[in-house]
């Protein structure tokens, strides 16, 4: 087992000692109640003299008291499975808020670089898996150990020597279930990575279906997905066989055990050392003793897959969160709009320059366009605006401070943003559009009026108050970047950024959209990504960019005069109309 991991378990735990010390007291009141039990029940066999030699009445009292010590034992165990669950919930809601949490401070250059269906699997598959395996921990390990050290207390004061032929034979159980639990811990770890895989891979095909069957990837998607479910299956049968060896291994050494009892017991009573009825209630002791050794054999297994899970989920806790703001950060308030690169350098490949040397002074009110070919580090300006990354060496200012002394919140509540991928959340058109900020309805219709979304809104079932499914659940496209673009409308921030905004809606909404967006942008500082130049023709400057570079600036009317790569783009789209 990796003691890393069991150590970081134990201090989630921490918070809850109080209440596992009852469950322990509760454990140790109902074992001690439950090795009573043989003990009455010897007796209640001594009390058999001969055939029609019966103590009734003293037969009846002992069975009167073993129900109620087992009637009271339940009561204990009942007591000590509430708090169990109780600690093992509590556990895995830190955990797995912890890990939410922890999300949300990570930078994007690490989420970009990894499947998101790996995160649904730790956070959801993963500590589903530990959780099992922490519950079977409290309700069966802790019992167990108590049971065992219960069952030798009591057998000791029945009869040493039988005892120790117990406790020799004893450590045989835990070294072989020792030695198996070794080899099957690295079987859970690659069990749970190929099952975030397989998560990864399903959540691909199913969010993208439309491109999977309009591509004919059908053959393929099945090829990629067996090959993985066979790897899956393959270390799941390996990891399952080995552990499965503990169960039946240690049950073999504890019948040992058994029989040893069993024989070495008919020899002391046939010398007359203990009764019949002492053997009876040693024999129930021998199996009370072996019993938790084959449980605690179960949880061995269940523990190391859970460990192994939660190895991985402690894994994404332990990632490098962003860089913090600096203690004396800069709040940014009352802002105009005046932004600077000055010799920005960045890649996010450091082997693979992408942009370098970029320089930009853009002044309050602008309206800057980007334009150039794919691949030019159009969007990557944008994620650098917004410090989403940081540039590699130069500076990005607004208002005169660099964007890496300013508070990240107070940089991103100044920009309006509305990308070419939308995002909808699952929740009513009203609640998606205020996503940024609390607004009357009042507030909302005439956000949605102003970019002309009202009306499709209006014909939906419930028209504002109509619930959207996952990512806008039956929307179109273009239906939902006109909601995207309404939320932004809503939250009227000093500076806009428009990366491909209307690359989803029809032509004559998107001339009603640029006029909303020609009211939004008057007097507020605008980066405009487009591919379709018409949309940017009244930009105070265009930027145009090609492999990482500034290669023209100015507006639609001097770049057409330049006749250079700007003009030569403009009359490619152009040419036919």
């Amino acid at each position: 087992m990796n003691k890393k991991t069991i150590g970081r378990v134990v201090k989630y735990l921490k918070p809850y000692i109080p209440l596992i010390i009852i469950s322990l007291m509760a454990a140790a009141a109902t074992t001690l109640l439950s090795l009573y039990v043989p003990i009455l029940a010897g007796k209640a066999i001594d009390l058999i003299i001969a055939p029609g030699i019966v103590d009734l009445d003293g037969i009846s009292k002992i069975l009167i008291r073993m129900i109620m010590v087992i009637l009271l034992a339940a009561l204990f165990q009942w007591i000590m499975n509430v708090i169990n669950n109780h600690i093992t919930y509590r556990v895995v809601k830190d955990i797995r808020k912890k890990a939410f949490d922890h999300i949300q401070s990570l930078p994007l250059s690490y989420l970009d670089t990894k499947q998101y269906g790996d995160f649904v699997s730790r956070i959801i598959a993963d500590i589903d898996q530990f959780s099992d395996g922490l519950l079977m921990g409290f309700s069966q390990f802790f019992t167990g150990l108590v049971m065992i050290i219960g069952t030798l207390c009591f057998m000791f004061t029945l009869n040493i020597t039988i005892t120790l032929v117990v406790v020799l034979l004893t450590p045989l159980s835990l070294f072989v279930a020792a030695f198996i639990a070794k080899k099957t811990y690295n079987l859970f770890v690659k069990q749970s990575e190929k099952r975030a895989l397989l998560t990864g891979m399903v959540e691909e095909m199913v969010g993208n279906e439309k491109v999977v069957q309009a591509f004919s990837y059908e053959d393929d998607a099945i090829e990629r997905f067996d090959k993985i479910n066979d790897e899956l299956a393959d270390v799941s049968l390996k990891a399952t066989f080995f552990s499965s060896l503990i169960n039946p291994s240690t049950r073999f050494i504890n019948n040992l055990v058994y029989a040893a009892v069993g024989i070495v017991g008919a020899v002391f009573v046939l010398k007359g050392r203990i009764t019949v009825g002492q053997l009876t209630c040693f024999l129930s002791y021998a199996n009370q003793y072996t019993k938790p050794f084959n449980e605690i054999s179960g949880v061995v297994t269940e523990l190391q897959n859970a460990l192994a899970c939660a190895g991985r989920v402690f894994e994404l806790i332990d990632e490098e969160p962003e860089t913090p703001d600096k203690e004396n950060a800069v709040v940014l308030k009352d802002v105009k709009g005046s932004v600077m690169l000055k010799d920005v350098n960045f890649s996010y490949v450091p082997d693979k320059k992408l942009i370098q040397n970029l320089n930009l002074l853009v002044k309050p009110g602008m309206r800057v366009a980007i334009v150039g070919p794919t691949g030019c580090g159009k969007s990557t300006v944008i994620n650098l605006l917004m410090r989403f990354y940081d540039v590699n060496s130069g500076s990005i200012q607004v208002e005169g401070n660099d964007v890496r002394d300013i508070t990240r919140k107070s940089l991103r509540d100044n920009y309006g943003m509305v990308l070419q991928e939308t995002w909808l959340k699952a929740a009513s058109i009203k609640e998606n559009i205020a996503y940024g900020r609390e607004a009357t309805d009042e507030e909302i219709i005439a956000a949605a009026k102003a970019t002309h979304a009202h009306s499709f809104i209006k014909r939906l079932p419930n028209g504002y108050d109509t619930v959207l499914g996952e990512d806008g659940g039956s929307l179109s496209q273009g239906q939902k970047q006109l909601l995207c673009i309404t939320r932004v409308m809503l939250s009227v921030p000093p500076m806009l950024i428009l990366d491909e905004a209307t690359s989803s809606i029809d032509t004559r909404t998107e001339l009603r959209v640029q006029r909303a967006f020609a009211k939004l942008m008057a007097g507020r500082t605008s980066f405009i990504v487009a591919h379709r130049l018409s949309t940017i023709m009244e930009a105070d400057m265009i930027l145009v960019m090609k492999d990482g570079n500034i290669i023209e600036q100015g507006n639609h009317e001097s770049l057409m005069k330049l006749g250079g790569f700007y003009s030569d783009l403009f009359n490619s789209q152009y040419k036919n109309v």
